[in-house]
């Protein structure tokens, strides 16, 4: 282990191409246990730093380690990891044994040793009745498992995987982002996962890395990434939200809506000085909605559409200034109807506020 006790540690690690920095300065320690997931828009380098992690690229700058050991140098096939890709790449003309034995074969590994693996990936992964089928008799759920067992399969000491769930339809990757988080506790070694889906990212992770034009944006545990996003971004990224500006009042304790006629105190902790623009991010799910004949605050909106999501219930809102909020509810027996008016507000805990950006 590393003096810090951390099982991985990147260290303010940065990739250049030319003029283009495609990662800047980025630090993050990783436990031996810990599923870890790395989030961000499509371009922001989040698959840049798993490459560096994987040692298909090296660093402008800084260093990797693995148990204290530097690695930065080393070439993938000496850093003991394994990787699963958003393709499965299994070999179509051969067997789930053959698909699973390969990365075996090609390190010369002796017939028992690849016999006792095969054995032991099967079991993990459920493929043992599976393993004389080939790739099109398989299911999309069958085939992602058959990928994860080729990078488990010679028992990795980290396991990266990059968006491997970006294939398959919605329930799919709902089971398996169960099952991935099973492995991963079953396993004992650290994931890191790449991804752009912050369902994924919050659905199985320890904690999120938010990755932003190439910086660590934010880092924390899932829960505490989503309720309380450190910058702008992340409070736009993870989560739907809706966003107003506003001004902090004289005596620094409410904030009003440029916009709209609404008033509320500033969450517990803030510290803006008076008279400043602020921005103000709420949840979706986190609005208050109430008729206009009963509710004393809000802004007022007209209910324009209602869309069922399962249990839930979207409220598409057009105020009074003509914007568009949306407000998820659970759903109820007696749902508001479409054109009624009512009042949007929400509680000064449930929102996040931030400087006014430019």
């Amino acid at each position: 282990m590393s003096q810090s006790g951390s099982y991985i540690r990147i260290d303010n690690v940065s990739r250049r191409y030319g003029a283009f920095s495609a990662l800047d300065g980025v630090s993050l320690d990783i436990a031996k246990e810990e599923f870890i997931a790395i989030l961000g828009p499509s371009g922001s380098g989040k698959s840049t730093l798993l490459r560096l992690i994987a040692g298909l690229d090296r660093p402008t700058e800084g260093r990797i380690h693995f148990e204290g050991q530097d690695v930065t140098s080393l070439p993938p096939h000496k850093r003991g990891i394994g990787m699963v890709f958003q393709e499965f790449l299994l070999f179509p003309h051969r067997t789930v044994r053959e698909n699973l034995a390969f990365p075996l074969r090609m390190r010369r590994e002796p017939k028992e040793v690849i016999e006792e693996r095969l054995e032991w990936v099967a079991g993990v992964l459920s493929l043992t009745k599976l393993l004389d089928r080939y790739p099109s008799q398989l299911s999309g759920g069958q085939q992602q498992r058959v990928a994860l067992g080729r990078g488990l399969v010679a028992r990795p000491t980290l396991l990266l995987l990059d968006e491997p769930l970006a294939n398959l339809d919605r329930e799919l990757r709902q089971e398996m982002e169960i099952e991935i988080r099973r492995y991963q506790k079953q396993l004992g070694i650290p994931f890191i996962y790449v991804t752009h889906n912050q369902e994924e990212a919050l659905s199985m992770s320890d904690r999120i890395a938010v990755i932003h034009n190439g910086r660590l944006e934010a880092l924390g545990e899932r829960q505490s990434i989503y309720d309380h996003p450190p910058t702008p971004f992340v409070a736009r990224f993870v989560g739907k939200s809706s966003k107003f500006r506003g001004i902090v009042s004289a005596d620094g304790t409410t904030v009003s809506l440029q916009s709209h006629d609404f008033q509320f105190a500033l969450p517990a902790g803030s510290a803006f000085k008076a008279g400043v623009s602020v921005d103000i991010f709420v949840k979706n799910e986190r609005f208050d909605l109430a008729s206009k004949a009963e509710g004393s605050a809000g802004i007022i909106c007209t209910i324009a559409d209602v869309v069922l999501r399962g249990p839930f219930l979207e409220y598409v809102l057009e105020t009074d200034r003509g914007d568009t909020v949306i407000a998820v509810k659970p759903k109820r027996n007696d749902p508001l109807p479409v054109g009624e008016k009512v009042l949007l507000s929400w509680s000064p805990a449930d929102c996040n506020v931030f400087k006014a950006e430019d």
